[in-house]
């Protein structure tokens, strides 16, 4: 099992390149299952998360050939209806596959979802959408089966936002009879370039990166190709990377638009932000403040950035508190942040943190994707040596992680 062993004490500073969404392009590669024909994605990560749903793809019938960030699908076949247990346990977004399979071939069999633990993230939303569009769901022996002659157009309203569900009911929604009207939609730039992609495979959706989508179903859809979104997780990553060292940085090929109120937080804290269409700097002089976070649905603060604020927190003089409303167990990385020296006080869903910590080095363990980089995160401005374990967390959802770090002038090492 690989880790990380990171030297502390970096002066960030540089340029560096961001990848492509990892969750932009789960739920693209699903909607390939919708039509037969040829598929490029370009601007592919070379992620965990993503050679899992290519393997699911290929499971079901898809032929695959990977290049040089990018991929290239055939979906002639695909007669197997069904995602096993064996890839669906370690990754929650195959269930992706539920919508379009029902919605093209009539029936599925999908593994209950697996992936991160953050709490509580029941799938109800997924099932009541697909009910809703008439499909028939069976739950027995771990797996979700659902049937349908074709899907037929219906008013859908989520009680909550979810971008999974989401994803999944516009997915199926664009082959069925009919107008489907999704309300309360997840506005996420990720949904956004799944319904721009489904556009393009001849879909009619209107009210794009709105909460409202109305989407008139189709009878057959055409393959198209697309390249994805910058990732903004992994741009924010970066950016705070370079702020806890108090350096400098600039980050290409991302979309500042996509990062509007956590730049506003770096700025809020003391950080100066500046922007082009397509880069962000970051310059770390002058003094740094506390502040307060809330986690929300797009465009409200990520919660996939939250433990990463974190650590920055963690190094600056005075209370900053964290209030989390999406994930119930999104906080299970502070623990392994206290063992490098973080004063935290978690309160149910709010953390509060007592800034000016003098973090040292130590042996400590990634538990999800998010917590692996607050780790990281911290280890760059920790005293001493840190040991970094389970960074196949990391895997799925950076790609050479390490390489970028080492260019901004971190020592940092993967070891086998």
């Amino acid at each position: 099992m690989d880790k990380y062993i990171v030297k502390g004490k970096a002066n960030i500073k540089g340029t560096v390149s961001v990848n492509g969404a990892k969750n932009a392009g789960l739920p693209i590669l699903a909607a390939t299952l919708l039509a037969e024909g040829e598929y490029e994605i370009t601007n592919i990560p070379n992620l965990t998360d993503i050679r899992t749903m290519a393997k699911l793809l290929k499971n079901i019938g898809a032929e695959i050939e990977w290049g040089d960030g990018k991929i290239k699908i055939k979906t002639n076949g695909c007669e197997n209806h069904e995602a096993p247990y064996d890839l669906v346990k370690t990754m929650r977004a195959s269930i992706y596959v539920l919508g379009p399979l029902v919605a093209r071939k009539g029936e599925a069999r999908v593994s209950f979802p697996g992936g991160c633990a953050l709490g509580a993230r029941p799938i109800d939303l997924h099932l009541k959408g697909l009910r809703k569009l008439g499909a028939n769901i069976e739950l027995k022996h771990g797996y979700i089966y659902a049937t349908a002659n074709r899907l037929k157009g219906t008013g859908i309203y989520f009680e909550k936002k979810s971008v999974g569900a989401t994803a999944n009911i516009l997915m199926a929604s664009v082959l069925a009879e009919g107008e489907t009207k999704i309300q309360n939609a997840a506005c996420e730039p990720e949904i956004a370039a799944l319904a721009e992609f489904l556009v393009r495979m001849g879909a009619d959706i209107k009210g794009i990166g709105t909460e409202t989508l109305i989407i008139k179903g189709k009878e057959k859809l055409h393959s198209a190709n697309t390249s994805l979104i910058p990732d903004r997780i992994e741009t924010g990553t970066l950016l705070l990377s370079a702020a806890i060292t108090r350096g400098s940085i600039t980050v290409e090929d991302c979309n500042p638009d996509h990062l509007g109120i956590v730049l506003d937080k770096l700025e809020e804290a003391g950080f100066q932000i500046s922007t082009t269409e397509n880069s962000i700097s970051l310059n770390s002089k002058g003094p740094k403040h506390p502040i307060e976070i809330t986690t929300n649905p797009y465009p409200g603060f990520p919660t996939d950035l939250q433990p990463q604020f974190c650590s920055l927190l963690s190094t600056i003089e005075g209370d900053s508190s964290i209030l989390e409303t999406i994930f119930s167990d999104r906080f299970i990385y502070t623990t392994e942040l206290q063992r490098l020296g973080a004063n935290l006080k978690l309160n149910e869903n709010e953390l509060i943190i007592k800034g000016g910590a003098k973090l040292s080095g130590a042996p400590v363990m990634a538990s999800d994707i998010r917590a692996g980089a607050s780790l990281v995160v911290a280890s760059l401005y920790a005293e001493g040596k840190t040991e970094i374990s389970r960074i196949y967390h990391l895997d799925r959802g950076h790609d050479k992680l390490e390489e970028k770090l080492q260019k901004l002038g971190v020592d940092i090492k993967r070891i086998k």
